[in-house]
């Protein structure tokens, strides 16, 4: 019996030891999928279109993958927290006229036009974050309706301006390329992602925002204000956004009606792919920058082959719904299986033991 008691103490002393370990696989699991998938597609494009990869389209790449990742950022905080916003098109919309609007072309005026920028993405993640986390209203039809009051209102702002350019500090900021290729957007966008990341993941505040969006109850439950992270985390998010619009303005140097539109969607579909759990808690800041390079590299292979724009869209909707098929709740339930009938033998085999002692 005391060897017995001696075998399975040991047993269990190894069960625990592997838990910690296990935990970390199927939650660094759900993140792999985009990054074997970017490697995959540049492999592709090496022999299907190998134009992709040269100075002239990472150019073209880097920039707008930066402004895309920055906006899917502030969606990640979002999703984080079971929650869409739908607003980012609006914000970066009236966002973009403001920088052209309180900057009347000045360099004296940019800082300005910028913070006006900025004010605007704090005051509407602010109303977005009120009606959700403290009335506890639905994020999608929020967000939705407080984005159409804003876009509609860029639309009243611009009283309609075909095409205004922005002071050419900003154009110049974006055009600027210490380092080869790679603008200084770019090095923005890579400083945010990172702080992103390590404020999640090394701050308490971080911690406890994760947890938040992972188990409410839990957290409300260990004295955590809860209404008080929702509301910064749609605060935070729309501020991203307004900075997405800032960066935008820049590289496309001028703002016209269409500006900011093609962003209503895609930042969720890069959060989705980059693995982050829609019920909530789990994303990665650097596997939704990855993402934001995938389809950004995607979309420019199909506008090098030729595709018409039907079927640009159809490959583009195909990557999306692949890309969920492959999720990482998915990912994560699979390994998760896959390893759980293991224990099934130790059980099995500890009962055999007892029955022959």
């Amino acid at each position: 019996m005391k060897a017995h008691d001696g075998t399975e103490g040991l047993a269990l002393h190894e069960g625990q030891r592997l838990k910690p370990l296990l935990a970390d696989v199927l939650v660094g699991a759900r993140f792999v999928p985009i990054w074997i998938t970017t490697g995959v597609l540049t492999l592709v494009a090496v022999f299907i279109a190998p134009e992709v990869l040269q100075t002239t389209s990472w150019a073209f790449v880097l920039p707008y993958m930066t402004v895309l990742a920055v906006a899917a950022l502030g969606q990640m905080l979002v999703i984080m927290h079971a929650g869409i916003d739908l607003s980012t098109p609006g914000v970066m919309f009236l966002g973009g006229y403001l920088i052209v609007g309180v900057g009347q072309g000045s360099n004296n005026r940019l800082a300005l036009a910028i913070l006006a920028c900025l004010g605007l993405g704090v005051l509407v993640g602010l109303v977005n974050g009120i009606l959700v986390g403290v009335l506890q209203l639905n994020p999608l039809i929020v967000t939705l309706a407080v984005g159409q009051i804003v876009f509609a209102e860029g639309l009243h702002y611009s009283n309609g301006l075909a095409e205004t350019d922005v002071p050419s500090r900003l154009s110049s900021f974006a055009q600027n390329r210490p380092i080869g290729i790679i603008s200084l957007v770019f090095w923005v966008g890579a400083g945010i992602a990172l702080a992103v990341a390590l404020l999640l993941r090394y701050t308490a505040v971080g911690r406890r925002f994760q947890a938040v969006g992972a188990n409410p109850r839990a957290a409300w439950m260990a004295g955590v204000h809860i209404r008080a992270y929702v509301v910064f985390a749609y605060t935070a998010a729309a501020t991203l956004y307004a900075i997405a619009a800032v960066l935008l303005a820049g590289v496309r140097i001028s703002v016209d009606p269409s500006f900011g539109s093609a962003y209503l969607l895609a930042p969720i579909a890069v959060v989705v792919i980059a693995g982050a759990s829609l019920s909530g808690g789990l994303a990665s800041a650097t596997s939704t920058w990855v993402a934001a390079l995938a389809l950004t590299l995607l979309n420019q292979m199909l506008l090098i082959l030729g595709l018409p724009v039907g079927w640009q869209f159809i490959v583009f909707g195909a990557a999306i719904i692949v890309g969920m098929l492959v999720s990482g709740d998915r990912v994560a339930y699979l390994i998760g299986r896959l390893l759980r009938p293991s224990a099934a033998p130790t059980r099995i085999a500890q009962g055999l033991d007892q029955n022959t002692s």
